[in-house]
């Protein structure tokens, strides 16, 4: 049991309830921050607020240490005027007045949970370490970059501890977004023209995400750095879609098209972005916390995968009976 109370904003969420959950477990008292109306943790301590701008000291009364996971997500298409000054409003001004009501409250570490595209979106032919230049790749990339650097410094002039982590893609049970429309395509046996792309995406599996928060959170070690955190392996699209069919039980439907055709096909329908994804390589580099605080991931990317296409079943009993 852990004698260090830790809060967590955006607790409602895909890995905040994960994360709520994996600490709750380890007996480390937990303050969940989340908006009115959503669910977080049976049993959990809850604050409630509409938007960070009312984050106040009172909110974070108590904690030692908090994990920023609330933020404003990637979507692929975004109904905003100003797309970056939305993300900014929320990612870099909301994060900021977070950082400085933990630090009015007492709170002496802020965990801030970033993104791999506050880097970049492709790899440039090796595994992106936390030391490479930042080139964000869209407006939501950028936000967080910025966010990184405004809270470095804000730390810097404060003394409050900066750990700064950015996750790849994180999948697990309750995952939506591009990876539950994987599944979905597979589960219906659709077609997927991918049997020809050999680009490499790194992963995180939700436990694996959640425990190296966990760590991150109290361990000397990790005041004032950058992590990435990865399942440790990074699997082709195609393997990764051959994977995933296995542990749903449908062999998925690969298609093997020249990568130089998909990519023509993405230009012509304006979806070249949603293309690279599939047809260029992002390798993150994890090395740096696992040397630095001992960290290893508890879930290979095998049995993630498994857990994932389990929960999808369950929560999809129709898919469950085609075969």
């Amino acid at each position: 049991m852990s004698d260090c109370r830790i809060a967590i904003t955006g607790a409602n969420g895909f890995v905040g309830r994960a994360l709520t959950r994996m600490l709750m477990e380890q007996g480390t008292p937990v303050i969940a921050i989340a908006r009115p109306q959503t669910t977080c943790e049976p049993g959990v301590e809850t604050k409630r607020i509409t938007s960070l701008d009312a984050v106040t000291p009172e909110i974070f009364a108590g904690a030692q240490a908090v994990v920023h996971l609330a933020a404003r997500v990637h979507v692929m298409r975004d109904a905003a005027a100003d797309p970056l000054a939305a993300f900014r409003a929320t990612n870099v001004e909301g994060t900021l007045k977070a950082a400085d009501a933990a630090v009015r409250a007492g709170a002496t570490r802020f965990v801030f949970v970033s993104s791999i595209k506050a880097l970049a979106e492709l790899d440039d032919g090796r595994p992106l370490k936390e030391t490479d230049e930042r080139r964000p790749p869209d407006p939501y990339g950028v936000s967080k970059a910025e966010a990184e650097v405004e809270l470095r410094e804000f730390g810097a002039r404060t003394g409050l501890e900066i750990v700064i982590v950015r996750p790849p893609l994180v999948y697990g049970p309750e995952v939506g977004a591009n990876f539950l429309s994987l599944m979905n395509a597979i589960a219906r046996g659709m077609p997927l023209p991918i049997g020809a792309v050999k680009a490499q995406r790194s992963l995180c599996y939700v436990d694996n995400l959640a425990s190296a928060l966990a760590e991150c959170s109290t361990h000397p070690r990790a005041a004032g750095q950058i992590f990435h955190v990865t399942d440790g392996e990074d699997p082709a699209v195609a393997d990764l879609a051959r994977r995933l069919g296995v542990h749903l039980g449908r062999p998925a439907r690969l298609v093997s098209l020249p990568v130089g055709l998909l990519k023509m096909a993405g230009r012509v329908t304006g979806r070249t972005a949603q293309i690279d994804r599939l047809t260029e390589s992002l390798r993150v580099d994890s090395t740096h916390i696992r040397d630095m605080l001992g960290w290893r991931p508890a879930v290979s990317l095998d049995n993630g995968l498994a857990a994932t296409a389990e929960w999808f079943l369950a929560a999809h009993p129709a898919r469950a009976n085609v075969r």
